[in-house]
């Protein structure tokens, strides 16, 4: 076994520098980066439009929750999930160029 040339070379090391990586590899990564964009704008929005957030189905179900899920308090802890989310898509964004051919 000559240790200049591996058996086995690592397979990271071939996705990182973007050659070898599958063609699922990538759109997978940019789906990811779509959803998770689509996700925080959501969760990041949706909570501060009182048409819509009075008509939730789970104040419905559960009256006794109203107080909680009606609360500021809560309504700030979904949109902090909401840039949870965008925080994660941008990073992804920049992870994409591992893809990128030199």
């Amino acid at each position: 076994m000559n240790p200049e040339h591996p058996q086995f070379p690592a397979e990271d090391d071939a996705v990182q520098e973007g050659r070898g990586a599958p063609w699922t590899a990538k759109l997978a990564s940019v789906l990811f980066c779509i959803f998770c964009l689509e996700l925080g704008a959501f969760l990041l929005v949706y909570p501060w439009v009182d048409a819509l957030w009075n008509r939730n189905w789970l104040l419905h179900v559960m009256p006794d929750w109203q107080p909680l899920l009606m609360s500021q308090h809560f309504r700030g802890a979904v949109s902090g999930l909401g840039i949870l989310n965008l925080f994660i898509a941008f990073t992804e964004i920049i992870r994409l160029r591992r893809f990128a051919r030199r």
